[in-house]
C-alpha cells in the first residue's frame, strides 16, 4: 500500500503541475477541476496512513513517511488554489453554444465579470472530451458575440478568424 500511495501522491504533483503550466500557456487542460485533485490527494493520504502498517523494513517507513509529507502538502496547496479561486475568480455566464457545420467543434462562449478586481469581456472556450477545454478567444470590455462560421474549422469572432484546425487561438487584447 505504501508503493500505491508514493506512486498515487507523485502522478498527483505532476498532474497539478501540468494543469498550472497548461493554465499559463494556454494549452489544452486536460486535467480533472482542483476539486478532484483534492478528493483524490485526501484519499491518498489515507492510504499512506495505512501504509505505516506495513513494517517489513526501514524504507516501507521512509515509503509511508514520504507519501504522507508530500500528500499533506499537497493538499494544502490544493486547498489554496481552491480557495484563492473560489475568492477571486469573478463572474462567468454562460452567452451562446455553437457548433462547427460538421459538428466536429464545439464553442462556449462565456460573458466574465471580474468586478472591482478587474474589467469584463468575453472569452470562447473550445470543448474537447470529459472536462478537456482550450480558450481559443478572449476579448476585454465588449459582452457580446458575434461568430460565423466560415467553414468547418474557421469561425469569424467579432471580426477576427480563427482557424481552430491549425490549433490557432488568437487571443486580442
Amino acid at each position: 500500500m505504501s508503493w500505491f500511495a508514493l506512486f498515487s501522491v507523485l502522478i498527483l504533483y505532476f498532474l497539478s503541475f501540468y494543469s498550472l503550466y497548461s493554465n499559463m500557456n494556454n494549452q489544452w487542460l486536460i486535467v480533472p477541476p482542483a476539486y478532484v485533485l483534492l478528493v483524490t490527494s485526501i484519499f491518498v493520504l489515507a492510504l499512506a496512513i495505512l501504509g505505516y502498517k506495513d513494517r517489513s523494513n526501514n524504507f516501507a517507513k521512509l515509503r509511508s513517511w514520504i507519501s504522507v509529507i508530500l500528500s499533506a502538502v499537497l493538499i494544502f496547496l490544493l486547498l489554496v488554489v481552491a480557495s484563492f479561486t473560489a475568492m477571486f475568480s469573478g463572474s462567468k455566464v454562460i452567452l451562446t453554444t455553437t457548433h462547427s457545420p460538421d459538428q466536429h467543434y464545439t464553442l462556449k462562449f462565456y460573458k466574465t465579470d471580474a468586478g472591482a478586481m478587474g474589467t469584463f469581456g468575453i472569452v470562447g472556450e473550445l470543448q474537447g472530451a470529459l472536462w478537456f477545454r482550450k480558450v481559443v478567444y478572449s476579448e476585454r470590455k465588449t459582452d457580446q458575440v458575434h461568430l460565423e462560421w466560415s467553414n468547418n474549422h474557421t469561425v469569424v469572432i467579432n471580426g477576427r478568424q480563427v482557424n481552430l484546425l491549425q490549433g490557432e487561438t488568437r487571443i486580442p487584447q
